[in-house]
């Protein structure tokens, strides 16, 4: 997954330098295999289950200006999104950079569990995650989904952002945000083995391609 991520970010032409950041050397040799740059890993206070994004973001545009190296604005791209492409990516810069006075642009998709039938539970009893913005009105969860407001979720597959927003709001994001809608699959992101199957299960029925990875599979040894 890592391989078709930086091979899209490399074929985009968008960036003026692809860098993965990690705390792995492993994970950093197979970057470099694949043509992305490592020039330092992650610390590991920076690397654990729940550590939030802005903290390696900031360490990384941090380094990285510390080497003499500047940008005026950055991209995630997460490699648990295997389908995005180049194409997705030449899409959401084109239409960051044609928004004037945003700070950040972030994929999202039509959520198809709707937050307006979810609930909280307060020990044998549960109420509503989100009440209805009319008072009078039926209550959302009893509410055909048809009838309900659009609502969009964010994918894993890619964000920008203007670097400025880390120094002035020390969030990834800013204030101002952007939709993108991904299309197809181009969104999909794998986290266990039930999405790693879908994937396969995509690329099987022609659904779904994969990025052109130039390189041999990293450690591939030739007979």
């Amino acid at each position: 997954m890592l391989a078709y991520t930086i091979a899209s970010a490399i074929e985009s032409g968008v960036f003026g330098a692809v860098i993965v950041s990690t705390d792995s050397e492993e994970t950093a040799a197979i970057a470099r295999h694949y043509g992305a740059e490592v020039p330092f890993l992650r610390p590991a206070e920076f690397a654990g289950d729940v550590s939030p994004d802005i903290e390696w973001v900031e360490y990384t545009l941090g380094e990285l200006k510390q080497r003499g190296r500047r940008w005026d604005a950055f991209s995630l791209l997460r490699p648990t999104s295997p389908f995005r492409t180049a194409d997705t990516i030449r899409r959401a810069w084109a239409r960051f950079i044609s928004q004037e006075g945003a700070d950040s642009l972030r994929a999202v998709e039509k959520c198809a569990q709707h937050p307006g039938k979810m609930w909280v539970l307060q020990g044998d009893r549960m109420i509503p995650l989100m009440k209805e913005p009319d008072p009078g009105a039926p209550p959302w969860h009893s509410v055909p989904y048809q009838a309900l407001p659009p609502i969009y979720v964010q994918n894993a597959s890619l964000e920008i952002a203007w670097t400025r927003v880390v120094t002035e709001t020390r969030t990834i994001a800013g204030n101002v945000l952007v939709p993108f809608l991904t299309e197809g699959y181009e969104g999909f992101d794998i986290n266990d083995p039930h999405d790693w199957m879908i994937a396969e299960r995509l690329l099987a029925d022609g659904a779904a391609m994969l990025p052109r990875v130039a390189q041999e599979p990293y450690g591939a040894v030739r007979a």
